[in-house]
């Protein structure tokens, strides 16, 4: 058994699969610290992100280089990378298609897919169905990210294997949240829908299972997990929304009647994004862990309001109401309220952010273009968690009737 979770733990197996699917890491020599590429004919294109595909040229291979982030963990190998320098090996990639594909198959773990998805739920289809995935998003999310912190497992190393993503370099590999949360979300609105929405649940199923397979699949071609760290992902999720599946509905009560709700959603979040296992090493964790928390509370705290408003803007009538039909006029008002619900959203963050921090790196007598001060947890911790919490309560509260002002709704 020990064996076999090293060989699915192992980074030679991520290699493996990344040459299968057209994504092979060029041969270099490692001079006094540097990588040194041999010459090619095949021009060499500097990606600094993956999502930069604008930038690749046609030919037998795309070959890329990417440069490591600055929150990159240089002193800690055992993170994933063995070279302690600015720049990472070369690759090339022979399959445009998988490569376009297991891309924007990640993008469905990453904070854009969060901060347009569920919120879409909520401003054209059924709050109901967007509070759910935020609770089991809120729920699976921060217990992966302290999970990652708590075993330090490390993540695959570059080389034999080719990353194509930099911003979570220095955090830990097991188990892998992307996985959890995209599996949660799709399977989450997969259990939740059929009472609220008429569709064929064995469509619902074959999409919900091939996007989760996806997002696997993408975690490894972006050299990001090993296999391990995404089956774990996989079934942790899948164990929690077992476990809680009984209780989702005497919790959906409690939250929008209790008088308690409101309270207790920001002071338990907040709590929990103290006490997040610290580490000896600046990580994107813990920051991100107090935005989901923040994100979740606030939400908690809005729907609670529009309950004892009255005013829940769910639909209304017989349920489960029939998927609304795919027309010119409808595209163009949900596209509207995507739109103004972005914006609103936008907004507050970039107001929140700015006045949280100039008030807590005052507060501290830093300056707020410090980066190393506003990862201090005294800061980092209040300003992301003051930002998202508002953002949530925007999202929940503000934006529906702003619709309404504005004819949208």
């Amino acid at each position: 058994m020990l064996k076999l979770l090293k060989y699915l733990h192992g980074s030679e197996l991520v290699a493996k699969f990344q040459r299968a699917c057209g994504l092979f890491l060029i041969e270099a020599a490692h001079q006094n610290g540097n990588w040194v590429h041999p010459p090619r004919e095949t021009p060499l294109i500097d990606a600094e992100a993956p999502h930069q595909l604008a930038r690749l040229r046609c030919g037998n291979g795309h070959v890329i280089t990417n440069e490591k982030d600055s929150n990159s963990n240089d002193k800690h190998k055992e993170n994933g990378y063995s070279v302690g320098v600015s720049a990472r090996p070369q690759y090339e990639v022979r399959n445009r298609l998988l490569y376009f594909l297991f891309l924007v198959s990640a993008g469905l773990g990453h904070e854009v897919f969060y901060i347009t998805f569920p919120p879409c739920l909520h401003w054209n289809l059924d709050p109901f169905l967007c509070r759910r995935l935020v609770n089991i998003w809120t729920m699976v999310m921060y217990i992966g990210q302290a999970l990652k912190d708590v075993l330090k497992l490390p993540r695959p190393l570059s080389p034999p294997v080719v990353k194509l993503e930099k911003r979570v370099d220095a955090e830990y590999g097991l188990p892998s949240t992307h996985v959890m949360a995209t599996t949660a979300i799709f399977f989450t609105l997969l259990l939740s829908a059929p009472s609220r929405v008429q569709f064929q649940f064995e469509v619902g199923l074959l999409v919900a299972v091939v996007l989760s397979v996806l997002v696997c699949l993408s975690r490894l071609y972006t050299g990001m997990h090993s296999a391990l760290d995404v089956i774990c992902g996989a079934l942790i999720s899948a164990t929690l929304m077992l476990v809680t599946y009984p209780y989702w509905e005497t919790f959906d009560r409690l939250q929008l009647t209790s008088p308690l709700s409101p309270v207790g959603a920001l002071v338990l979040a907040l709590f929990l994004s103290y006490t997040y296992p610290e580490l000896d090493h600046y990580t994107t964790t813990r920051g991100d862990t107090t935005t989901i928390l923040g994100v979740g509370a606030g939400c908690s705290v809005g729907y609670w309001v529009n309950e004892r408003l009255g005013e829940t803007f769910e639909p209304q009538g017989v349920l489960p109401i029939p998927l609304p039909a795919l027309t010119l006029g409808g595209l163009a008002l949900a596209s509207s309220r995507f739109v103004v619900g972005v914006v609103a959203l936008v907004a507050t963050r970039q107001i929140m952010k700015t006045a949280s921090l100039w008030v807590l790196c005052s507060w501290y007598g830093v300056s707020v273009k410090d980066i190393d001060a506003r990862r201090r947890k005294e800061i980092e911790v209040p300003y992301k968690f003051t930002t998202y919490t508002s953002i949530g309560l925007v999202h929940s509260i503000l934006v529906n009737r702003l619709f309404i002002v504005l004819g949208l709704l």
